[in-house]
């Protein structure tokens, strides 16, 4: 199958395909990312004190929104590669970049000395993917600009994609502290509910005011014909 526009020896396996296996390695992440570095955190404190892990903690919340933004990413270059037939440098470099990715986790598992998010898919999925969609493309004749510069580019906008959806999850689902006073006595305030200094007792109404209390009178009870 052809693309509208493309070259029709780049099937849509090769374009669209970038989507599929991202979807399919981002969902393990999406199942495993916020609760695996709850759990492993004491063990990589340990082993690597001087990295800020506390900072490093997501919530599922955070995971899911950073998910959701590269995946519009991936999507798009997807759809610009389909409509070029896979000579869109956009396309291009976000390719060579979900490759390096699956490196990535390769590396990190070994530093971690087991299991870390997504490691399951990257060799099984991402690496061969990326690799056998880049040979299609040299197949078909496809211009690549030179395997060295889109190869850079993408090693370098890895990291900043990655930056930049975090940065905008973390600002998206973030929890608001509430603002001094808003729920509660301002220090050095009266408490809530007590008198004010210097006004009448709790409970009392201020001294000659439009309530002032009366004195009580008790009346036998009389039953009224309605």
């Amino acid at each position: 199958m052809a693309e509208n526009g493309g070259n029709p020896a780049v099937p849509a396996a090769v374009t669209w395909g970038l989507l599929a296996a991202w979807a399919v390695h981002d969902a393990e992440e999406l199942a495993t990312m916020a609760g695996w570095l709850r759990s492993a955190r004491p063990g990589l404190e340990e082993r690597f004190p001087g990295v800020p892990w506390e900072r490093l903690e997501m919530s599922q919340a955070h995971v899911t929104v950073a998910i959701g933004l590269m995946g519009g990413i991936v999507a798009g270059a997807a759809a610009r590669g389909a409509a070029t037939g896979g000579r869109s440098p956009l396309f291009q470099t976000v390719l060579i970049g979900f490759g390096a990715h699956g490196a990535v986790h390769l590396a990190q598992s070994a530093l971690a000395r087991g299991y870390t998010p997504g490691v399951v898919t990257a060799p099984v999925v991402v690496i061969p993917y990326a690799v056998w969609a880049w040979r299609r493309l040299r197949a078909a004749g496809v211009p690549t600009g030179g395997t060295g510069r889109v190869g850079a580019a993408g090693l370098a906008a890895l990291p900043l994609a990655l930056g930049a959806v975090h940065g905008l999850a973390h600002l998206l689902t973030r929890t608001r502290r509430p603002e001094a006073g808003a729920h509660g006595p301002v220090e050095g305030g009266p408490v809530e509910g007590g008198p004010v200094e210097g006004g009448p007792a709790e409970g009392g109404p201020a001294e000659g005011g439009p309530f002032r209390r009366r004195p009580v009178r008790w009346r036998p009870l009389r039953w009224r014909l309605l």
